[in-house]
């Protein structure tokens, strides 16, 4: 049957080239039409299969030769032509293979005193165009100037004509020589002259089309530069400003107002940031011949690349992404199974055995060191927490630009030419002198933590190490304000002494009511940290401490035209400067050129642990532009921030603009909020980071990046822009892109842990894995269950147990994998039964701080080399990565003695997505994603890496099993997930992704998370854990009744959880938001302005058949008619020359003006 139709359908196109009985075409012709009017486009595609746009041309060519040609076959055909057309991808070279193109531009020609001829010529002409070889070839051949007459001068006469032929122009205007050609010859003036006339006098928006018809030519012609220059020549940006305005408030509007904005967006002049450098400020001196400006790989889920503007394609763009992304997957199926070998010498991973204690730990010698701990622990009874290693400072660099905050004020280390910058790393030779010093080490501490807890200091120790300014209106306060703002502190004894007193009264007004915190010993660890700023100050919050708030906050409801309205106030700044101050209020850099307290001014500092911000601009008496210094060592990775803002208003919407973004697209377009912490909060009772802001957007700015600035040249900034009512007058507070949690508070959380921990059941043992570069220590945790007794079985038992090793923080700005990390480890030790039997199952290997370094100095994503440390795990730099170069070598050393672990998690942070889901490894799901034929008899793949992702789907509110991916790609070689899987041979290797935002899916759906919901997450992977042990490794007896027994007593939340995902989508997510086009660059209120679309030219096709079938009109003007209604079908009537009548030549008529036009009353 199908044969027979396909037969069928070949002999009517065959016969509609061939045939010239006037009535066999024509039912020909009514058969097609018939034929492609009902169904869906698949019947259009059929007819494109079989030949039909070939036959089609062929028709019309032969229908032109006739004198004179008969329109009863040329408009059936040329509907035919305009429909079948818009959706052969290829028309445009098939119409230049029949030499077609000359054909169409002299029937156009023809038929310029005949209307709907007219008009049926350009729907083709326009579907000819939308092919960037072909608009070029008819624009040589004289097109532009032929639809420049029809369109000019301004008329309402015969309006459909008038949209097609304007429509027909924005199409050949894609093409960039047509747009040179056209800036060349004036016709950017003309169609700016012909906007502001059909602007002004469609009073009623009657003709919206042929408004956003004439903004697409403009838009078209502005993607070259001499175009852009030309517009902004011609006062294009004041002319279309100034009409915009009429347009807002009417959403009817909105395709005018979306091109107006792109334009303007576009044409606006490209500056470099107000920065001499766009280098970091922080320098850092690598060992070596190292060079400190080093390029950077992509994230884990950076997959975006920049653009220029005037490229064109006539691929589409999801074609594209799913093409480059099939391309990066690795297909070599010999690369994705081999094994490669040590990066190391073999006899270098002895040196790891002192990180495994546990596994020649006898149990017997603790009774004599518990003996001698207890005096140590007697001391600290009163206190939250003591460390169980003290932490050695290791080396530093001497360099002016490199000054480190010690105890003694002064400045350690040797320059790195004078030694080998060997990593120092415990080796097991000194096991044993380690063991014997502990108490003393201990004891170092504990006096560090009650020096923080009285704050009496020895003048002749270090500066005061205070927090930064609070609320003036508190006498006490004032003397506690960092050097730069407050002149009158002098670094004398008297005024350490005050700054004493005044600390105290702070540690006495806090209510000690935050689980896991203490101030004193952030305070302690504080000191001996060490950053490239020689930080003097503390943010408040992070020495306060922070409560989760008691419920999740919604994610913001994005206004109507928010970004539309930021980025025209943008343009304001251009078109009407009057009201700008352009005042510098802030400067790292130039500390002098900055003028902070002025009045009416808001006063920024961000000098503290983990703070990012560069540079304040006051634009406007409330309205603020933020530059973010780039990592350490770099000119690039701005996103993360984190600074103090004090002297405000109440009730005074603030806006802010960070201006010096590099991501595409951000989840701050929909439904992020950054998160603020006030003082004065925090001090009545309420210390909580809260998501705030509103009027966010996140968009492409005019700013860009040039060689002479030291960056990549021509390289795009985006703008986040917010607006924030403080909760009080003069407060201080703090805004942060992510909840912040930075390495002090880091360290001093596990000191607070290790002491909380029942000693009993928990064994604990925190060591240094190495120094930092910065020479901070990076502290190995090592977390399981103690034997429960001595006997030989149950020790056994201990040493048997299964390695799980985790990770985070390997990228600085990703603060929200700390906090998963914060909810892992305070469950991990807690009296939890669960966690009980979870520490008899495993044995936990923890770094829960990868860079230490990146996170005190505030980078986002690389560490003091200047690398991603999350690309540098195939080849690790002892020197450059000790970090990574240890962890590997750890792992290594367990894979080398046989105790590879079942279990290894990267915690990382997503800025583009929602939900929290894993990325794992697979080969076979790799192979099938990128089209490639696997035989299962030759590859075959153990599917248990999918256990653990399945089980948290169920236990875990925020996680997604629909957004995991198991795809091992080229870029993602060096990437810790894809080296331990593939090196380690770890079949569960993952990479576990929180989002910034909130989730789309189950129990938190439309709900921004929370450090509560992330804690939470933490604590859920270890459930998720426990139930993998049970479901794929054999368990004694004992092990699986007491799993039965606690698992019974959350059924009910396993069964609430599953309950939950049934309200989900189990569809297959690729992403969670679209991909961030050019239109969303300029406008996010919509994905595209329909420019791509033929659905309103099948409309109008439609309606045009419909009145040729036999509805015909008086011939007479029509007034208040709609581009689409069938009122205009009349407009065709009107000085229409009868069929015997000679066309106009081109030639007879001056260049945009038509007599027909002429003859016609405005």
């Amino acid at each position: 049957m199908a044969e027979q139709e396909a037969s069928g359908l070949q002999v009517l196109l065959s016969t509609l080239q061939s045939s010239c009985d006037k009535d066999v075409l024509l039912n020909i012709l009514s058969v097609l039409t018939d034929l492609l009017s009902l169904g869906t486009g698949r019947r259009i595609h059929y007819v494109i299969s079989k030949g039909g746009s070939e036959a089609l041309l062929q028709a019309l060519i032969s229908a032109a030769r006739t004198e004179p040609p008969d329109p009863s076959i040329l408009l059936p055909l040329l509907r035919l032509l305009a429909r079948v057309g818009q959706q052969d991808r290829k028309f445009g070279i098939k119409v230049q293979k029949a030499e077609a193109t000359d054909v169409i531009l002299s029937l156009t020609r023809q038929n310029l005193g005949h209307h709907l001829n007219l008009t049926h010529c350009l729907w083709v002409l326009r579907v000819c165009a939308s092919n960037v070889a072909a608009g070029t070839m008819l624009g040589i051949n004289g097109a532009m100037e032929l639809l420049f007459k029809v369109i000019t001068p301004y008329s309402k006469q015969h309006v459909r004509t008038v949209r097609a032929a304007i429509e027909a122009l924005a199409a050949l205007l894609k093409s960039k020589s047509n747009s040179r050609q056209a800036v060349n010859r004036g016709y950017l003036g003309g169609l700016l002259r012909l906007y502001q006339d059909w602007h002004h006098n469609d009073v009623s928006n009657n003709y919206i089309y042929i408004r956003r018809g004439l903004l697409l030519c403009l838009k078209h012609i502005t993607n070259i530069q001499l175009g852009r220059e030309t517009f902004l020549g011609s006062r294009g940006m004041e002319i279309l400003f100034t009409s915009v305005q009429d347009c807002l408030s009417c959403k009817n509007l909105d395709p005018i107002v979306t091109t107006v904005t792109q334009i303007l967006r576009k044409c606006y002049p490209k500056e470099p940031l107000p920065l001499v450098t766009v280098r970091s400020s922080y320098s850092f001196p690598l060992p070596g011949n190292v060079k400190t400006e080093r390029p950077c790989m992509g994230s884990e889920d950076d997959n975006e690349s920049d653009g220029e503007e005037d490229m064109e394609t006539d691929l589409n763009k999801d074609d594209v992404e799913s093409k480059e992304e099939d391309y990066d997957l690795e297909t070599d199926v010999n690369k994705l199974r081999s094994r490669p070998g040590l990066d190391r010498p073999e006899e270098e991973l002895g040196q790891y055995e002192a990180m495994c204690p546990e596994l020649s730990l006898n149990f017997q010698e603790l009774d004599s060191e518990s003996e001698e701990e207890k005096k140590s622990e007697d001391r600290t009874e009163n206190l939250p927490s003591t460390s169980s290693h003290f932490i050695p400072s290791g080396n530093s660099v001497k360099d002016p630009n490199c000054r480190w905050r010690t105890q003694s004020g002064t400045e350690a280390g040797s320059d790195p030419g004078e030694k080998d910058f060997k990593v120092p790393l415990q080796s097991s030779a000194k096991k044993e002198k380690c063991s014997r010093s502990l108490i003393g080490e201990k004891r170092e501490i504990v006096e560090t933590v009650q020096n923080a807890n009285s704050y009496e200091e020895d003048p002749a120790k270090s500066d005061t190490f205070s927090p930064c300014p609070l609320p003036k209106e508190a006498a006490w306060y004032k003397k506690i304000f960092n050097p730069q703002c407050e002149a009158s502190i002098d670094p004398t004894s008297g005024v350490r002494s005050e700054t004493s007193e005044i600390m105290t009264k702070l540690l006495e007004e806090h209510q000690g009511n935050i689980p896991f915190h203490s101030p004193h010993f952030y305070i302690a660890r504080a000191k001996g940290t060490k950053s490239i700023p020689a930080y003097r100050d503390l943010a408040f919050p992070d020495f306060w401490g922070h409560q989760p708030p008691p419920s999740c906050k919604p994610m913001l409801e994005r206004q109507y035209g928010v970004q539309r309205d930021k980025v025209l106030d943008d343009v304001r700044r251009l078109i009407q400067p009057g009201d700008l101050i352009g005042r510098t209020v802030f400067d790292i850099d130039e500390p002098s050129h900055s003028s902070p307290g002025a009045p009416d001014c808001l006063t920024f500092f961000s000098k503290f642990e983990s703070g990012n911000l560069r540079k304040a601009i006051q634009v406007r008496e409330f309205e603020y532009d933020l530059i973010m210094n780039a990592d350490v060592n770099t000119n690039q990775h701005h996103q993360w921030f984190y600074f103090e803002v004090r002297g405000m208003k109440l009730a005074v919407p603030y806006r802010f603009n960070i201006i010096n973004c590099e991501k595409l697209n951000s989840q701050f377009n929909y439904g992020m909020q950054l998160v603020m912490y006030s003082v004065k909060e925090a001090l009545q009772g309420r210390p909580l980071w809260l998501r705030a802001g509103h009027d966010i957007s996140y968009y492409k700015n005019h700013y860009r990046c040039s060689a002479a600035a030291g960056g990549a040249r021509g390289k795009c900034y985006y703008t986040l822009t917010f607006s924030i009512e403080f909760p009080h007058e003069d407060d201080v507070c703090y805004l942060a892109y992510h909840y912040p949690y930075t390495y002090s508070a880091m360290m001093s959380h596990l000191d607070v842990l290790e002491q909380s921990r029942n000693p009993k059941k928990v064994y604990w043992r925190q060591q240094v894995l190495c120094q930092t570069l910065g020479g901070n220590p990076c502290p190995l945790l090592t977390i399981t269950a103690m034997p429960e007794s001595r006997k030989s079985d149950d020790l056994e038992q201990f040493y048997s147990r299964p390695y799980v090793f985790l990770m985070a923080r390997v990228h600085p700005g990703e603060s929200n994998a700390s906090w998963v990390m914060k909810g892992t480890l305070e469950f991990l030790v807690s009296s939890d039964p669960i966690a009980d039997l979870l520490r008899k199952c495993f044995i936990f290997k923890i770094v829960p701080m990868l860079n230490p370094d990146g996170v005190i100095n505030g980078n986002h994503r690389c560490s003091l080399s200047g690398d991603d440390l999350n690309r540098q795990w195939l080849a690790p730099s002892s020197q450059l990565h000790p970090t990574i170069y240890h962890t590997k070598g750890l792992l290594y050393y367990l894979r080398s003695i046989g105790r590879a672990p079942l279990v290894f998690c990267d915690y990382h942070g997503h800025s583009q997505k929602k939900n929290v889901f894993l990325y794992g490894c697979s080969i076979k799901e790799t192979l099938w994603q990128a089209g490639c034929m696997v035989d299962t008899a030759v590859i075959t793949e153990d599917v248990g890496y999918r256990t653990l992702p399945k089980i948290l789907d169920k236990v875990a509110p925020a996680f997604v099993m629909s957004s995991c991916s198991f795809l091992v790609e080229k870029s993602r070689e060096s990437t810790a997930r894809v080296v331990v899987w593939q090196e380690m041979g770890v079949l569960r290797s993952y990479t576990m992704e929180s989002t910034y935002c909130g989730c789309s899916h189950g129990l938190y759906k439309g709900l921004q998370l929370g450090t509560q919901e992330l804690e939470e997450m933490g604590s859920k992977f270890c459930l998720a854990l426990l139930i993998l042990h049970l479901k794929s490794l054999p368990c004694s007896k004992k092990v699986m009744a007491q799993a039965a027994l606690l698992l019974d007593l959350d059924e009910e939340i396993t069964i609430t959880d599953r309950a939950q995902r049934r309200y989900s989508n189990n569809s297959l997510e690729t992403e969670d938001e679209p991909p961030c086009a050019e239109e969303i660059d300029y406008n996010t209120d919509s994905c595209s302005d329909g420019e791509g679309d033929f659905s309103e030219l099948d409309q109008e096709i439609q309606e045009c058949l419909s009145w040729v079938e036999g509805e015909a009109e008086d011939e007479g003007e029509t007034t208040g008619q709609t581009c689409s209604s069938k009122a205009l079908r009349g407009l065709y009537i009107s000085n229409q020359p009868s069929s015997s009548s000679t066309a106009l030549p081109l030639s007879s008529a001056s260049l945009g003006v038509y007599s027909g036009f002429e003859s016609s009353p405005a």
